[in-house]
C-alpha cells in the first residue's frame, strides 16, 4: 500500500531519439544518486523498451512534447507528487537523501504545488523562514523572473503539473507559453538552489548556507552534445573498461557536431557557411573601398 513516504515518483522524460544519453544519465546518476530517497523511480520513452537498474521503463507512444507527457502522468504515474529530469541531465556530485526526503514531507504538508530545486539567474525571488537542511525556501516574484516554467529539476504536485501541459507545444513553446499561463494566475512557485546547473553557483535568494548542494550539467543542445560533457568524456575514459567504448562514441559525435542519432545537422552548416562567406565579402567590400579613397 502507497504512503507519504512514497508518493513521489521521480520520472526522467526522454524521447527515443535520444537514446544514445541513456547510458551516460544513468552511469552519472547511479554513481551520484542515494537511494534512500523515498520515491518510485520511471525512465520514460517513447515506444523503445529499455531495461535500466532500479527504474520501471513506461512509455508515451509518439506525439508532440505536452501530449506525450500529460499521457504519461495520467496513465502511468499514480503519485501525487512528480520529481522531473530530463535524459541529457547528468548528475555530477553526490545528492543527500536527509533533503529530498523532508522536502517531500513539507511538499506533502504544505499542499505546495511547484518547488524549483535548481538556481538559475532568470529567477528573482523572494527569502522565507523555511529551511530545508541549511537551504533556504524561497519564492518567486512572478513579475521580475523571466521563465516561472522550465522542464530543470523541479517537483511538481502531478496534478497542477497537468493543468500546465496543453495540447500540441513542443518543449521551448511550452516554456514560453506556461509562463505566461503561471504569471496571469500568480500562482505560488518556489524555489530552492540545490542543483547547480552547469556549475553555476550563483545564489539567487540570498541563501547564505555553506552547504554544497548537487549538480548537474545539461549535456544536450539542439539534439547535439555541448561542452558540458567534456568532462564526462574524460572520467568515461579512465574509470570502468564497460564505459570506454562509450566514451569514444560520445567523443566522436561530440567532435564531429553529430546529433544523438548519428546524423549531420546540414541546414545549420550551409547556413554557417552561407554566413562565413557573407561576412568575408563584406570585408573584402570594406577592405576595398578603404584602399580607394
Amino acid at each position: 500500500m502507497k504512503t507519504k513516504q512514497n508518493d513521489v515518483a521521480l520520472i526522467v522524460h526522454g524521447c527515443d531519439r535520444y537514446e544514445f544519453l541513456y547510458k551516460g544519465f544513468t552511469e552519472t546518476f547511479s554513481k551520484n544518486w542515494d537511494y534512500d530517497v523515498k520515491c518510485n523511480y520511471y525512465f520514460a520513452t517513447e515506444e523503445k523498451n529499455v531495461f535500466i537498474d532500479n527504474f520501471k521503463n513506461i512509455q508515451s507512444g509518439k506525439g508532440e512534447w505536452t501530449n506525450r507527457l500529460a499521457t504519461l502522468l495520467k496513465n502511468e504515474i499514480k503519485e501525487k507528487y512528480v520529481l522531473y529530469m530530463q535524459e541529457d541531465m547528468w548528475i555530477n556530485k553526490k545528492i543527500d537523501a536527509k533533503f529530498l526526503n523532508q522536502l517531500f514531507a513539507l511538499a506533502e504538508e504544505n499542499n505546495w504545488q511547484q518547488v524549483k530545486l535548481h538556481s538559475s539567474g532568470e529567477y528573482k525571488t523572494i527569502p522565507t523562514s523555511t529551511i530545508i537542511e541549511g537551504f533556504m525556501v524561497a519564492t518567486l516574484d512572478n513579475e521580475q523572473s523571466n521563465y516561472l516554467m522550465s522542464h530543470q529539476i523541479t517537483l511538481w504536485n502531478k496534478e497542477f503539473f497537468l493543468s500546465q501541459l496543453q495540447k500540441k507545444e513542443h518543449p521551448w513553446k511550452h516554456e514560453h507559453k506556461a509562463t505566461k499561463r503561471l504569471r496571469k494566475r500568480n500562482a505560488t512557485i518556489f524555489q530552492i538552489d540545490y542543483f547547480a546547473v552547469n556549475g553555476d553557483t550563483k545564489k539567487n535568494n540570498l541563501n547564505n548556507s555553506t552547504n554544497a548542494g548537487s549538480e548537474y550539467q545539461t549535456v544536450s543542445s539542439n539534439g547535439m552534445l555541448n561542452n558540458f560533457v567534456e568532462p564526462f568524456i574524460d572520467d568515461f575514459k579512465n574509470g570502468n573498461a564497460k564505459y570506454q567504448e562509450y566514451a569514444k562514441k560520445l567523443e566522436h559525435n561530440y567532435n564531429n557536431f553529430l546529433t544523438h542519432d548519428g546524423k549531420l545537422k546540414p541546414h545549420k552548416v550551409e547556413i554557417i557557411e552561407v554566413l562565413k562567406g557573407k561576412i568575408w565579402k563584406l570585408k573584402n567590400k570594406l577592405l576595398h573601398g578603404f584602399s580607394n579613397r
